[in-house]
């Protein structure tokens, strides 16, 4: 095995090392556990005996996975229950039933899960205990529109936010005003205790970001709204009736989401079970036991992918010159969630976009490897994860008569790695936590 194969196959195991640690069942049962009649999460627990009924509900990728886990430790003490998840990320239960829904454009599937969630949480009283499981994605998987808004322009505005390169909390802040469930309006819809049990997508864990923030205070505005608008240059893209929904809401007309001291929060616990620096971790610890002088980066990436990528080749570049941050063999791991600005009609994610212009930066670099895959299995419009290179990523691709300049220009980083047979391939995974980026140089 040559050196670009041997640190090929060590980047798959340190990314699925990180991957694995934060799976969604996995988390459940690091995090939460029954004993007799005491549930024990996060630190703090309950008395499953002086609750009357309880209820799961749930929204997110992979919170279909965190039900069937619950399942196991609570069993027939769930009354009734409903999750709505992602197509394709469905798994067996018995007391909760989960409704598969588009993502990342909303459709009629989630809505009417939603709908049958809010009938959920509006049926429970202050005797009840109300469990809503939450994961990335929830916030295209939890909708339930302001009348006089449609499904249809719902994905509208989703469409023009996923391609103007708004970042997770700029879209969050307008879905959440558009929304009767999203910005801590669900909370407010129900009278029992409620535990959001929660794997986060967000950098730094936001609780208000993670899923639009359904179960927990909402600091931004309608104000925030327009100003969002107003610097992606939107209001011409958008519908009319959004347009005039946040200026109602400006104007008063309209509530606004409930805020930090709201006493409909006193009876609600958000507790975080994974998130990016867990992937990150272990990851890290992998690396280690492969032999590499492993540091982690930050899991705070944010900004254009293409522009994240030039650092990464930066760093590549540095560490053969002067064996920093890090000497050889040395593994660079970082996380976060970057943006890809679409201004081409090719295919492609924010990891493969992240590859290919790597590609670029580390052209000709010998003993050395780029990669970049979501945790979820899933990168922008493809059935890829991500993508990884090398040093001669770009030299084949022109010998092939492939110029990766081109394919970058047209946003079809996907097309280009199909050629070069380069993707990243996982299918659904049973987590989410946003990107794992890695470089090796041996």
């Amino acid at each position: 095995m040559n050196t670009s194969e041997s640190l090929r196959k060590d980047a798959l195991q340190i990314y699925f090392a990180g991957l694995h640690a934060v799976e969604a069942d996995a988390c459940i049962r690091k995090y939460m556990a029954v004993k007799e009649n005491s549930l024990t999460i996060g630190g703090k627990t309950y008395d499953l005996g002086k609750y009357n009924n309880i209820y799961l509900t749930g929204f997110g990728k992979v919170s279909g996975f965190m039900a069937a886990e619950v399942e196991k430790l609570l069993g027939d003490k769930i009354k009734k229950g409903l999750v709505n998840v992602r197509y394709g990320y469905t798994t067996p239960c018995k007391y909760v039933k989960l409704n598969p829904a588009g993502h990342p454009i909303p459709d009629s599937s989630g809505i009417n899960g939603t709908k049958e969630i809010v009938d959920i949480a509006k049926e429970a009283n202050e005797e009840d205990l109300v469990f809503c499981l939450i994961s990335g994605g929830g916030s295209a998987l939890f909708e339930l529109p302001y009348a006089g808004i449609s499904l249809e322009e719902i994905k509208e505005i989703t469409a023009s936010l996923l391609k103007c390169g708004a970042t997770i909390d700029e879209m969050n802040a307008i879905r959440k005003h558009l929304s009767m469930v999203k910005g801590g309006r669900f909370a407010g819809l129900c009278k029992a205790e409620m535990v959001s049990v929660i794997l986060s997508d967000v950098i730094n864990d936001p609780l208000e970001t993670i899923a639009s923030g359904a179960t927990s205070p909402d600091p931004s505005t309608f104000q925030d709204c327009e100003w969002i608008l107003n610097k992606y240059n939107l209001h011409h893209k958008i519908p009319v009736s959004i347009q005039q929904h946040i200026q109602n809401g400006i104007h008063g007309y309209i509530e606004e989401t409930p805020k930090p001291g709201d006493k409909i929060f006193d009876r609600v616990s958000n507790i975080i079970i994974g998130n990016n620096r867990t992937a990150l971790a272990a990851s890290k610890e992998k690396g280690e036991l492969l032999g590499y002088n492993t540091v982690i980066l930050s899991s705070c990436i944010k900004g254009e992918a293409r522009e994240i990528a030039k650092v990464f080749g930066a760093i590549a570049r540095e560490i053969h010159a002067s064996g920093c941050p890090v000497e050889r063999p040395a593994c660079i791991i970082a996380g976060g969630e970057s943006t890809v600005t679409v201004k081409g009609d090719g295919l492609g994610g924010r990891s493969q976009e992240f590859s290919l212009s790597a590609a670029i930066e580390i052209d000709g670099l010998a003993d050395t490897v780029i990669l970049s895959a979501g945790t979820d299995g899933t990168d922008g419009n493809t059935e890829a994860a991500g993508a990884m290179v090398d040093g001669t990523t770009g030299m084949n691709a022109k010998n092939k008569k492939l110029h990766p300049e081109k394919y970058l220009l047209n946003n079809d980083s996907f097309s280009f790695f199909k050629e070069t047979n380069e993707i990243i391939v996982t299918g659904p995974t049973k987590t989410n936590v946003m990107d794992i980026m890695l470089l090796l140089v041996k």
